[in-house]
């Protein structure tokens, strides 16, 4: 699978390896049961809730340029093609957006929250073994460091639903792109088998 950008939430380079930090949530899930994609019933609004088995990998997921997208929800050619486009637009329910292994961006259901713009950003712990949630939120989200995730995000040109890059009008992160190259080299996690 496929994912994408989580910019805005702190990255800090330690000896070793990066901490990064968005998140709030105390419950963190541990659950290994994979997601199913099935259509809502009539009259019900898609939405997706990701669980631990959702987060692989970064580089079992598709890169656009310096990030990784995905999607849980059966709509991964229509989000691959608006990252890559790069016009803007809203990304598709069940999108996964990241940066590095540690922090992602989740698309919810319409309404799900409106000053998100119906993102869950998530803070994670990866290791070989594979991915623990440590907390997840919407925009009462802090990462270590007092950050609020959504208050970065919030900073990007309206039209590109809360996704940072370079140009899109957001702060800049605290470390150069080489860095985070090697971060998203370092993921420690199983790669998904060759299909």
């Amino acid at each position: 699978m496929r994912w994408t950008v989580v910019a805005g939430c702190v990255l800090v380079a330690i000896s070793a390896g990066v901490l990064t930090a968005c998140g709030s949530d105390p419950d963190a899930i541990t659950s290994s049961i994979p997601t199913t994609v099935t259509a809502p019933p009539p009259g019900q609004v898609e939405d997706f809730k990701a669980t631990v088995a959702d987060f692989t990998n970064i580089h079992d997921m598709t890169q656009v340029r310096g990030f990784f997208v995905d999607n849980r929800s059966g709509h991964l050619d229509e989000a691959v093609a608006m990252a890559k486009a790069n016009k803007g637009g809203i990304y598709p329910v069940g999108t996964i957006l990241q940066l590095v292994p540690q922090e992602v961006m989740v698309k919810r259901r319409k309404g799900w929250n409106p000053a998100t713009k119906d993102w869950e950003f998530f803070f994670l712990d990866v290791d070989a073994k594979g991915t623990t949630i440590v907390t997840r939120g919407a925009d009462e989200v802090v990462n270590r460091f007092g950050g609020n995730c959504a208050s970065c995000h919030q900073q990007a040109k309206a039209k590109y639903d809360l996704v940072c890059e370079n140009s899109h009008g957001c702060d800049p992160l605290p470390i150069d792109h080489t860095v985070i190259e090697a971060i998203q080299a370092a993921d420690p996690r199983p790669l998904a088998p060759p299909s």
